[in-house]
């Protein structure tokens, strides 16, 4: 699926503050008609995740809806533990992590890759797979990222100052453990997302004059367009889909879009979406709040006065992840089904 660079050119989704979490179940539903569908129920439900936490958050879902991944903090007297949650089901695995350790993606066969720092203070990946976290190997720069892992395994992302100055578009193909090789991309690019079979997305460019591209598994790139784009980001991908945003010529903010990888069309999707987190193989888009289907979108329950709810994942089945944030109470992982 994706997941893209969309941590780092996108909006963010509103950030939960540290608080007390109570780890206490969560219901709340919703019930929609999107695309005049006949009615859908739309629920939202806690996370199993450690009680003696000071926080949880749920960051990605695999395409299956099975595996999520996610980050915890725990207070101790002296010293806080940093963990990384990993979940098949209801039943929820934790491990010790450093600070800057955060999930990024999982494929179904449940490898979540991630990014951190390793102590070093510049970025290291890292996977996790049958139990084990390993770094991921490195070129020489000042700091290496991923973005997106398939379920072939292959992994993409993007690394700074390997060519001084410009970020590089990277891939780790399953094909060749324990190898990273520099992508042939537009130049200063970043990977954000790849699919099943192969096709890549991503940005290019200096800050602020970015523009999207595709990779085709046979290597050739193309330019994803929009009429009158100033700039461009392409962020996450899934099955024949991406997802972005423009500047539109004499625009005051952004527009968020999605692409058909197939022949580059596009939709424009609800602004009311205040950013745009993930999308699936069926072109269902999440982001802050809201989930969309088109050129529409609906609120996803459980926020309220003093509670805020973000989306961070989708799965193909339509699962959702992310957090509910009870201002100054508690910040938990969350689970969306039926929206």
């Amino acid at each position: 699926m994706n997941r893209s660079t969309r941590r780092r050119m996108l909006a963010a989704t509103a950030t939960g503050l540290l608080a007390t979490s109570l780890g206490v179940a969560v219901s709340a539903t919703a019930t929609a008609a999107p695309g005049g569908a006949a009615l859908r129920t739309c629920k939202i439900s806690t996370l199993p995740y450690p009680t003696d936490t000071y926080r949880a958050d749920a960051n990605a879902v695999d395409p299956t809806g099975r595996y999520v991944a996610g980050t915890a903090l725990r207070v101790g007297e002296t010293e806080n533990q940093y963990l990384l949650l990993f979940w098949d089901g209801q039943r929820v695995t934790e491990l010790e992590s450093e600070a800057s350790a955060t999930p990024v993606d999982i494929n179904a066969d449940g490898v979540v890759i991630g990014n951190g720092s390793a102590g070093t203070g510049y970025g290291q990946p890292w996977r996790y797979r049958d139990g084990k976290l390993e770094q991921l190997p490195v070129l020489p720069s000042t700091g290496i990222f991923v973005s997106a892992i398939n379920d072939a395994g292959d992994i993409v992302g993007y690394g700074s100052d390997i060519v001084p100055g410009e970020l590089v578009a990277l891939r780790w193909p399953a094909a060749r453990p324990g190898t990273v090789e520099v992508l042939d991309a537009p130049v200063d690019a970043q990977a954000g997302g790849i699919t099943d079979n192969g096709t890549i997305v991503g940005s290019a460019g200096p800050f602020g004059d970015w523009n999207s591209w595709v990779r085709r598994p046979n290597g050739r790139i193309d330019a994803l367009t929009f009429p009158g784009a100033e700039w461009s980001t392409a962020n996450a991908a899934a099955g024949r889909w991406a997802i972005g945003q423009v500047w539109l010529s004499g625009g005051t903010s952004s527009t968020r879009v999605r692409w058909d990888l197939r022949n580059g069309s596009h939709t424009l999707l609800d602004n009311e979406m205040p950013a745009l987190t993930d999308v699936n193989a069926k072109g269902v888009v999440v982001g802050g709040d809201r989930v969309a289907r088109g050129t529409t979108s609906r609120v996803l329950p459980g926020g309220g006065e003093r509670v805020v709810v973000g989306a961070r994942s989708i799965s193909d089945s339509g699962t959702i992840v992310g957090f509910r944030n009870v201002l100054a109470d508690r910040l938990t992982p969350v689970r969306w089904t039926g929206c």
